[in-house]
């Protein structure tokens, strides 16, 4: 009891009143009498001078805010969709939803394993094929095994035909994978509108942009955001600028973004039903609705009669899309009404008809005006606009004059980002292809051939001849050992390539003999240090040959090496495999190498060690300057004129290169007389004439077009056997066996193997 009691006591004040920390109230800040208390308060008369909702104003982001959201967005993409998370993931790890064109797409957790197992089934089957076609194919399979009215035996034959050859027990395993997948014809009444694009082989169709799918695109070079808003009068940089200019622009800017939008060349004969697809998933709806808001806009009375009448058809839903074809009524009727037209006589009444009313003739004059006019008007005016926003951005530390005239600075910008291509160095431009004469197109069942006849060999001029070995200098015919005579092209250069020192460039087809040209050219460089006993003082010169890859490069130095043993030249190979010390280059006469390695010899300033006795540098395969390594050549050949120019000491350059369209701009690059040094020969030059047949695949489904490409290669292939010789190309190793057993069965099957003995050769017989 005593423990009890004495427990309690020590809970009582007094034992415990020490322990208390006391306040100071003198530095309590003591709470004002008006201070909420958290009791309901009447607002009578307190509320003056305003309603509830009258500070409501309705406003944009700001240009700032804007901009941060959009490169938030392009982060969290970019994030998403990065490349290098992607690293050491395979083939099947990839997402169903972002294959277009199939048709089942699993919806639970075991349809979606089961689903994967089949795609590795059929992966073993066909071999490493992309997504597409393996879904593909699942697709057939499962249409084929699902499907009540294919008997077994059938079912057995169509699932070869697709994967090869089965065992029976493989052809069980398929079965009970498509039995265990139990959702497919879920969907099977919502048609797939994919199936009407092919975004793989890029049918020509053009989409209108807007600036919410611009910003979904993933992976896209986005320009500055001053490039949004259209441009006004253009502020010229190397003049005065007026403040006015200024203002103008800036509002110019703004009316010709609000006025800008739909453009003739964008509408063609389809493009009301590809806008349509978008509100039908039925195609034949679709397309439906494209003819009767057709013959709307055409009979309609008045626009308020068109909105009318395309409320009813469409819905209020879609009135985004009513104000747009209401807008642009007229171009969208008569520029679908031009691409549709069936007849040039139909065609041309259309054609009169818009040029006799001032609206339509403006429409027909931008509908006609070449794309190449567009571009170069685009990019006009979205440099002007770069310029004018920087000079807004310099206004403040900009000085003024009496006449309120803005002093501009003389220095011009080169902006090397907006010089550069954003698709990559093989971008092209034009988006029409001019073929040569005499080539036709044949359309067969999904494909198409378009053959490009060989040119016909140019005949000789009457003071033109072949130039014999025996004609050329006694120290020079013992390099073209075994050759009687020069070809075409070389007997039309030599006297440029051996009896002078102009820089040379040679644009020719490939076979053309580039390759002895260069030798003619070292041996004038030989000939100059040609002792007088008749030996070659090689510690005078040094030769680089610059070719793109290594293996060129190998058969490069077996070459020359060949031609030039008679001089007791050394020819060495540098690349990343094959090294050279100092004492190797300096016994060295003729270096072949890539680009890549020689330009790390030649970076460093001071070392003068290995460029001070070159006397002559070839370019091999120049045309590669519009390639991704084209800068790299770009360094070498600046790099040697700048020691041209610093040293005082002539180099040598020639450029070889397969047939390019602007080769005067490289023949000003490379230092080029074109009057002299510049040499162009297109295909009617060839040795051999070149007959060129290009096939496109129009078939939609990946696994059809899969298909359709073995047969194709088999019937080409068929053609030219017994005749020709055949050399296919495949892009890996596994698949050239596959594509060789391919043509092999196929020709099992249709019993042509003997069509591959040419008549009368000693294994016919046997």
């Amino acid at each position: 009891m005593a423990d009890v009691a004495a427990r309690s006591l020590q809970y009582e004040y007094k034992a415990n009143s020490n322990l208390v920390l006391q306040a100071d109230t003198r530095l309590i800040e003591r709470r004002p009498r008006d201070e909420a208390t958290g009791e309901v308060v009447s607002l009578v008369g307190k509320l003056e001078g305003s309603r509830m909702g009258d500070r409501y104003q309705r406003t944009k982001p700001s240009k700032d805010e804007r901009k941060s959201k959009k490169q938030q967005k392009k982060a969290s993409d970019e994030g998403r969709y990065d490349a290098a998370k992607l690293k050491g993931q395979s083939l099947l790890s990839e997402g169903v939803e972002d294959v277009v064109g199939i048709l089942y797409r699993p919806k639970t957790t075991e349809t979606k394993q089961t689903y994967e197992v089949l795609l590795s089934f059929i992966q073993e089957a066909l071999g490493d094929q992309p997504r597409d076609i393996l879904c593909g194919a699942a697709d057939e399979i499962l249409a084929v095994l699902k499907s009540d009215r294919i008997k077994e035996g059938e079912r057995r034959k169509e699932t070869e035909a697709l994967l090869g050859p089965v065992a029976e027990e493989r052809f069980a395993l398929l079965v009970n994978l498509c039995k265990k997948i139990t959702d497919y014809g879920v969907d099977e009444k919502q048609p797939v509108v994919e199936e009407n694009i092919d975004e793989t082989y890029g049918v020509n169709v053009q989409f209108e942009e807007s600036d919410e799918e611009d910003d979904e695109i993933v992976g896209e070079v986005r320009e500055d955001d001053s490039n949004d808003e259209a441009e006004g009068e253009e502020a010229h940089l190397d003049t005065t600028l007026q403040a006015t200019n200024l203002i103008s622009g800036r509002e110019g800017g703004r009316k010709g973004s609000k006025g800008g939008g739909l453009h003739p060349r964008e509408i063609d004969a389809y493009w009301l039903q590809r806008k349509l697809s978008k509100f039908y998933d039925d195609p034949v709806v679709a397309q439906t609705k494209a003819g009767e808001v057709l013959d709307i806009l055409k009979t309609a009375v008045d626009d308020r009669d068109v909105e009318n009448q395309l409320v009813l058809l469409l819905g209020f839903n879609q009135f985004d899309f009513i104000k747009v074809l209401r807008q642009h009524r007229q171009m969208i009727l008569y520029c679908t009404l031009l691409a549709s037209s069936q007849s040039a006589t139909e065609r041309s009444k259309l054609r009169d008809k818009m040029q006799a009313d001032p609206e339509l003739e403006r429409i027909l004059r931008q509908l006609e005006n070449t794309d190449k006019d567009d571009m170069v008007q685009e990019e006009r005016e979205r440099r002007a606009q770069v310029r004018r926003e920087r000079v807004n951005a310099e206004l403040e530390p900009m000085d003024v004059d009496e006449d309120g005239a803005l002093q501009m600075s003389q220095c011009k910008m080169l902006d090397l980002e907006d010089l550069s291509f954003q698709h990559g160095s093989h971008f092209m431009a034009n988006k029409r292809c001019q073929l040569p004469d005499g080539s036709f197109r044949k359309q067969r069942k999904g494909y198409e051939e378009i053959h490009v006849p060989a040119l016909k060999p140019k005949q000789f001029d009457s003071s033109e001849s072949l130039v014999s070995i025996d004609k050329l200098p006694k120290y020079a015919q013992p390099a073209f050992e075994g050759f009687r005579s020069l070809n075409r092209i070389q007997s039309r250069l030599h006297k440029a390539a051996l009896e002078s020192d102009e820089n040379l460039l040679l644009c020719a087809p490939t076979g053309a003999g580039k390759t002895n040209v260069a030798l003619l050219c070292m041996m004038r460089e030989i000939g100059k240090h040609i002792n007088p006993d008749g030996s070659i003082n090689g510690d005078e010169f040094k030769i680089i040959y610059v070719a793109p890859m290594r293996s060129l490069v190998q058969e490069m130095v077996g070459n020359f090496s060949k031609r030039l043993n008679s001089y007791n030249i050394t020819v060495s190979e540098l690349t990343g495999d094959h090294q050279l010390t100092r004492e190797q280059i300096n016994a060295t006469q003729v270096i072949v190498c890539t680009p890549e390695k020689w330009d790390i010899i030649t970076r460093k300033g001071g070392e003068r060690t290995y460029t001070q006795l070159v006397r002559l540098m070839i370019f091999d395969e120049i045309h590669l300057l519009h390639d991704e390594r084209g800068p790299v050549l770009e360094a070498l050949v600046a790099r040697t004129i700048r020691n041209i120019e610093m040293t005082q000491e002539d180099v040598r350059l020639i450029g070889l290169s397969a047939t390019l369209p602007n080769y005067e701009d490289v023949a000003t690059f490379l230092r080029v007389n074109t009057a002299k040094g510049l040499f162009f020969f297109d295909n009617s030059f060839r040795p051999v004439p070149l007959e060129q047949q290009y096939i496109g695949i129009t078939e939609k489904k990946a696994i059809k077009r899969f298909q359709l490409m073995n047969e194709i290669l088999y019937e080409k292939v068929i053609d030219n056997a017994g005749k020709n010789q055949v050399l296919i190309f495949v892009h890996s190793r596994k698949e050239t066996g596959k594509t060789a057993r391919a043509v092999r069965d196929m020709c099992l099957e249709k019993d042509t193997l003997g069509h591959f003995l040419r008549e009368g050769s000693a294994s016919t017989e046997v």
